[in-house]
């Protein structure tokens, strides 16, 4: 009985069996090939990995990272309720020890709030972390709860959820110049067969990551179905091709010392915003670039990375006249030793009238920049096209003024000279333009400029990419390039680099300030006011004494500067606006700035020169050597010879509990010495200490801040 049994249900499992393959294969052949085919001919989006920023040594500025979004499932299988209820207290503390966004009570309240909710109801993934580190995720495994659930075998909830992310190692560090990255929904893949084939994908929308997107991002891959021994699973058709790793021009050095020094400037004005940009005269190589703008989220002179400036036009005020000096050079309208007669106003075409603020009575041509002469520019330019009123603005299309650099960042704009009608106005618009006014020009193409007359007439197009390369190591470089072989002859681009010079160190310059005897540098001064809006009333009637004129505007200062004088390595164009009313000297502001760079870079040994100490010399003229390590010593007499070194004062060792000595130290071996010792270091200048409080030997408290004044001597 009993076999007979199990013989008639295996008769008629075999029975259903075939019946079942009978259907599946000869009667619903069509309905299952069909179904087949579409899984099978689905074309999926491989995602190639996208392309490293590099710094010019190699340096990433920005790269992508795996980041991970830690979520707890509330309605997974085998958790406990009670058990989590009875370790909320103690998890919400180790939450908030580990991650300060919430208190404990916040995160109490948090952890707590999807449990009054039924069950059905409850987030299957309630975030707790967003692009945390994968040790995050391990950290909370081990806090209480989920470590209990682990030890138990049972299932807790807690997941993580991969995200590829792109990461800036340096922060802020030209933030807007490399750019940003975000994710985009794409379309459909081009091929699938069945919706809901669209995925995120990693793109640029700012900087380099957006004007490279399509190197940087690489070639989308393919992948279908296929079956195999084990099921059917993805297998890719076409890989897909990375993108290409960019090497910069950018100098994180030298980035870091421009940055500095803009950020320093902006804090003691409270401007409003700044700009710096530093370009390699003989290459046209953007070494460091910065933007920085007042956090509009703070009351105080905080200054983050901000919109990318540089690349956006404003009326440039006076650095426009070495431009404009460029064209009546090389037309050969500017006699240098032709002076012309000056006075305070001018009234020209019957404009308001024009005004120098300290020009003499007569002025030659070759001291026109030097004294700043409105006047002078006016005179010298605008008679000169009076009948061909958009000469000028041609004249400088000519030598390449209005070109596309194609620098690599995003958002790159030309200068803007309107078409004058000599009917509207033209011929004031004229007469302007040649000293900075009625024109908008962006300050990459103002340094752009200054760096052709540097470079002896050569215009040589300005870059921030100098190689490019693909994953399989292969390097391609990006050569040099002009906008124009030459903009103006050598001896006029000579002439043009004396004028410069003169504004520094001339007996009227106008940046008389910057002098000093360790870096020459040659340059202009730019100063142009902008009127603000006037408020206005409910009635839209505007309020008196709150904007809308000339005196109450706010000022722009610029300062473009070429430094060593003798032998250009570098030019460097600042802008800062609306600083306080007591700083509206553009020499004082922007010209300090440029100033400070160049002693840096000397200081770093980047403007080819280094002190000789094997010259000859007597003991008052020798070099200044400054308290430094025992090894350090020995290499200083090894160099200079024992008989000529001078008797270095080395720090005692200090006393523990006490402050330790280090005048004379420089403030990496300063640095060093105090953090070893137990306390933190709160430093201001730049070279070696000079002062310290509190003073050293004095007995302090381990973590007490030691403040420390450093100069160059």
């Amino acid at each position: 009985m009993r076999y007979g049994l199990v013989l008639v249900l295996i008769t008629l499992m075999a029975i259903g069996i075939v019946y079942n393959a009978v259907q599946t294969t000869v009667v619903n052949a069509d309905k299952w090939n069909a179904k087949a085919e579409r899984v099978l001919n689905t074309v999926f989006f491989v995602q190639p990995r996208r392309g490293d920023i590099l710094a010019s040594d190699g340096t990433v500025l920005a790269t992508n990272l795996m980041r991970y979004n830690v979520c707890l499932d509330y309605n997974a299988n085998s958790r406990s309720d009670s058990l989590f209820a009875a370790n909320l207290p103690q998890l919400a503390d180790s939450m908030a020890k580990y991650y300060h966004k919430r208190n404990s009570d916040e995160w109490l309240e948090y952890l707590a709030k999807p449990l009054a909710k039924p069950g059905k109801d409850r987030k299957r993934c309630h975030v707790l972390l967003k692009e945390a580190k994968y040790d995050d995720y391990q950290r909370i495994l081990t806090f209480p709860y989920f470590a209990e659930m682990a030890k138990k075998h049972r299932q807790h909830g807690l997941y993580a959820t991969p995200k590829m992310t792109r990461m800036m190692p340096y922060g802020s560090m030209a933030q807007r110049s490399i750019g940003r990255c975000n994710y985009r929904r794409t379309a459909k893949f081009e091929g699938a067969k069945r919706s809901g084939d669209s995925v995120d994908v990693l793109h640029g929308y700012s900087g380099l990551e957006a004007a490279l997107d399509s190197l940087l991002y690489g070639q989308e891959g393919t992948a279908k179905y296929a079956q195999m021994t084990r099921g059917v699973q993805k297998w890719v058709e076409q890989p897909a091709i990375d993108g290409y790793s960019l090497r910069t021009t950018i100098d994180v050095n030298i980035q870091d010392i421009v940055e500095c020094e803009l950020q320093d400037m902006l804090q003691f004005t409270h401007a409003d915003w700044g700009t710096c940009l530093l370009m390699e005269v003989a290459t046209g190589d953007i070494k460091a670039i910065s933007n920085l703008e007042k956090d509009p989220t703070r009351d105080d002179d905080t200054y983050i990375e901000a919109m990318n400036r540089a690349l956006q036009a404003f009326e440039p005020g006076s650095v426009m006249k070495p431009i404009s000096m460029i064209v009546a050079l090389e037309d050969n309208f500017a006699p240098i030793d032709r002076a012309f007669p000056i006075g305070s106003t001018y009234a020209y075409a019957g404009g308001s009238p024009i005004r120098d603020t300290h020009s003499p009575a007569y002025l030659p041509v070759s001291r026109f920049l030097e004294y700043s002469s409105n006047i002078g520019m006016t005179k010298l330019i605008a008679p000169h096209y009076e009948n061909n009123l958009n000469g000028f603005r041609e004249r400088l299309r000519e030598i390449g003024f209005f070109d596309k650099f194609g620098t690599g960042m995003a958002g790159e704009r030309t200068p803007y000279f309107p078409t004058l009608d000599p009917k509207a106005g033209g011929r004031v618009s004229l007469s302007r333009m040649c000293y900075g006014y009625s024109t908008m020009i962006p300050p990459l193409y103002t340094c752009a400029m200054y760096n052709a007359i540097a470079n002896k007439g050569k215009f040589v197009r300005p870059r921030m990419v100098k190689e490019k390369i693909s994953s399989d190591g292969t390097v391609h470089k990006c050569d040099i390039s002009y906008v124009r072989d030459s903009i103006c002859s050598k001896k006029n681009a000579q002439i043009l680099m004396d004028m410069l010079y003169s504004v520094v160190y001339g007996e009227g310059g106008t940046a008389k300030s910057l002098r000093n005897n360790i870096v020459h540098i040659a340059g202009k001064t730019g100063t142009c006011i902008i009127a603000n809006e006037a408020k206005r009333d409910s009635e839209g009637k505007i309020i008196p004494g709150t904007g809308g004129g000339y005196n109450q505007g706010h000022y722009r200062l610029a300062f473009c500067g070429i430094f060593p004088y003798e032998d250009p390595k570098y030019t460097c164009m600042v802008l800062i606006s609306n600083p306080a009313p007591e700083f509206r000297g553009a020499a004082t502001t922007s010209g300090y700035v440029v100033k400070n760079i160049a002693f840096k870079l000397y200081a770093h040994g980047l403007l080819g020169k280094y002190s000789d100490y094997l010259a000859d010399g007597n003991a008052e003229s020798m070099p200044t050597l400054f308290a430094c390590d025992k090894t350090q010593i020995d290499e200083v007499r090894d160099v200079v010879g024992a008989k000529r070194s001078k008797k270095l004062r080395l720090p005692a060792k200090p006393s523990e509990g006490r402050v330790p000595d280090v005048v004379g130290l420089g403030m990496r071996q300063a640095l060093a010495l105090i953090e070893d010792s137990g306390y933190r270091i709160e430093a201001h200048g730049n070279g070696f200490a000079a002062r310290q409080e509190p003073a050293p030997g004095t007995k302090a408290r381990p973590g007490q801040i030691i403040r420390v004044e450093f100069a160059l001597r």
